[in-house]
């Protein structure tokens, strides 16, 4: 039951957010869905935690606005940083107020704060599954966005985005129907 209530916060806490897909919905709540789908199947035995956890990788992010930030690569590295904790945190509160055990909601908070990428298998998971839904959802509009890029630039995003993926991520990610520029892109990005 104390998941099922976690559940209903977290996404009581996505359904605030201002900022609304093309059919309506909050677009915290669509990116939820998509992590926990990804997760799900690139852990078929994944423990209804770490389904939570998919669900607060971006929890509440609309309140801390890049723009609070310093411009530049600094800004930008401390802005993510930043984010991780504040997410961890509301994760934590969250987890905690459904009568989730301190211990398992510190696990969600290690994970979602990224703590222990590419040690942690938690942390690892949402990462994979975080990559999936950026190449998936959301790099064509990224790309239309940020038209001004270099096409070298593009390829390094990609490239970083790679290095950051397990394995068995790799290879969802080649199966992906990518848009021809986009999966020209990863062609090119994986050399």
């Amino acid at each position: 039951m104390s998941y099922e209530r976690a559940r209903e916060l977290i996404d009581a806490a996505h359904g605030a957010d201002p900022h609304r897909t093309a059919d309506g919905h909050p677009a915290e709540l669509a990116y939820a869905d998509h992590m926990e789908r990804w997760v799900a199947r690139l852990q078929s035995a994944a423990s209804p935690l770490l389904l939570l956890a998919a669900r607060c990788q971006h929890l509440e992010r609309w309140t801390v606005p890049r723009a609070t930030y310093p411009e530049g690569k600094a800004g930008y590295y401390a802005w993510r940083q930043g984010l991780y904790r504040t997410q961890a945190e509301r994760a934590r509160a969250l987890l905690l107020e459904a009568g989730i055990s301190a211990a398992e909601a510190d696990d969600v908070a290690t994970w979602v704060s990224k703590t222990g990428l590419g040690t942690n298998p938690g942390t690892q998971a949402l990462e994979d599954a975080a990559c999936l839904v950026f190449l998936e959802n959301e790099i064509a509009s990224f790309a239309a966005a940020h038209a001004d890029y270099p096409r070298e630039k593009f390829v390094r995003i990609l490239q970083k985005t790679w290095r950051k993926m397990s394995p068995a991520a790799h290879e969802a990610a080649l199966a992906l129907d990518l848009p021809p520029a986009i999966a020209a892109l990863v062609r090119e990005a994986l050399g």
